[in-house]
């Protein structure tokens, strides 16, 4: 049976002095929400599936729901959610819309992340 380690500082530790320095937390709360809402975006395999289906080009939900075997109902919540977030955009040409990436940063993402994947 392994022994559990807890992550603590020894009590003798004194710290590495980046707080006497001045280092400071300059995140505020909100844009502590917004990237855990993006990572919680990210979390969902079809969420996943999704993004990487639109990084090669624009897609309808049509497409979509053909590509990943699933109800137009059930990809359009995805869809839905992912705008929410700002992950995805979609335009309309009468009555279809077409999802693509929002913008660079999520596909920068995306990629880094498979890349940090593959990597392993």
């Amino acid at each position: 049976m392994e022994k559990a380690v807890l992550d603590t500082c020894d009590e003798a530790c004194t710290g590495t002095g980046a707080v006497k320095e001045g280092l400071e937390l300059p995140m505020t709360d909100d844009l502590a929400v917004g990237v855990a809402d993006i990572f919680k975006a990210l979390g969902d395999p079809t969420r996943v599936k999704i993004i990487f289906l639109l990084l090669k080009q624009e897609l309808c939900v049509h497409d979509l729901s053909t590509l990943l075997s699933m109800g137009q109902s059930a990809v359009s919540h995805q869809l839905r959610y992912l705008r929410d977030v700002h992950i995805v955009k979609r335009r309309k040409v009468g009555k279809t819309v077409f999802y693509s990436l929002d913008d660079d940063h999520i596909e920068q993402i995306f990629v880094q992340t498979l890349g940090h994947l593959q990597h392993m």
